[in-house]
């Protein structure tokens, strides 16, 4: 019932959730309910946001959305760091990749020399060479 501060109201806008903000938490659709959770984490007003699979459980358009999210974080000047599997979202946000295998540093550089990389092709693409 007690109004919204001005940053609350930017942060709803910026993550498309204006509309459902009368809602309870467990009454928006997984993606609102993630999209939520990085507002909690961006209230705070973050450095460096650190994400764990943020498009977990999404849909092909929320994860999109996501994706969009996070590059505008970082256009704004915003570190965020992304720990993810789904190599589409890493094409669509990276800029840096760190390419982890047995707990330890693989690979590291650009999206182009890490999928150019025939290592890391053969570790997680199970590409295999002839000799």
């Amino acid at each position: 019932g007690a109004e919204r501060s001005a940053e609350e109201e930017r942060l709803l806008s910026l993550l498309n959730l204006v509309e459902d903000s009368g809602k309870l938490a467990g009454a928006l659709s997984h993606g609102q309910q993630q999209w939520l959770e990085i507002g909690m984490a961006l209230a705070l007003q973050p450095q460096l946001l650190l994400l764990d699979e943020p498009t977990a459980g999404m849909s092909p358009e929320e994860t999109y959305k996501t994706g969009e999210l996070i590059k505008s974080f970082n256009a704004e000047g915003m570190t965020v760091l992304v720990v993810e599997h789904d190599m589409a979202f890493v094409r669509q946000v990276a800029q840096r990749v760190t390419v982890l295998h047995l707990g330890k540093i693989f690979a590291h550089g650009s999206l182009e020399s890490i999928l150019e990389d025939e290592k890391v092709a053969e570790i997680y693409l199970g590409k295999t060479h002839a000799h």
